[in-house]
């Protein structure tokens, strides 16, 4: 289960951060993950609640984003949703398609409360 280890390296990001900040809880954390990364959203929840768990972060919700799939045609530039691994430009008929969604895994945004300074 990689969404563990990929649980575990977004905390370790959101940790430096409000560290980096002065923030002292974590309110809520969004990313974005595209579905082409075999991440199960359901899964890397589940392991982001027990990772946060009797820890300062827990009770922080997780807001994920799927992005889907999608593409470019390099020939005519038209720009379509990839469904079962076809790419082939539904205006031209070409082969030639460039992902351009869909692979992604970042950190979007987090809201922290800060400590008073």
């Amino acid at each position: 289960m990689h969404e563990l280890s990929i649980a575990r390296s977004m905390l370790d990001i959101v940790r430096e951060q409000m560290a980096r900040h002065g923030a002292e809880k974590l309110r809520s954390l969004k990313i974005r993950v595209g579905e082409m990364t075999a991440v199960e959203p359901q899964a890397l929840l589940f392991c982001f609640e027990a990772c946060t768990k009797d820890t300062p972060l827990e009770g922080a919700a997780l807001d994920i984003e799927v992005v889907p799939l999608a593409g470019r045609c390099e020939e005519c530039g038209t720009e379509m949703r990839i469904e079962g691994y076809s790419a082939q430009c539904p205006a031209c008929r070409s082969a030639s398609v460039e992902h351009i969604s869909g692979h992604e895994l970042a950190i979007v945004s987090m809201e922290v409360d800060k400590t008073d300074a």
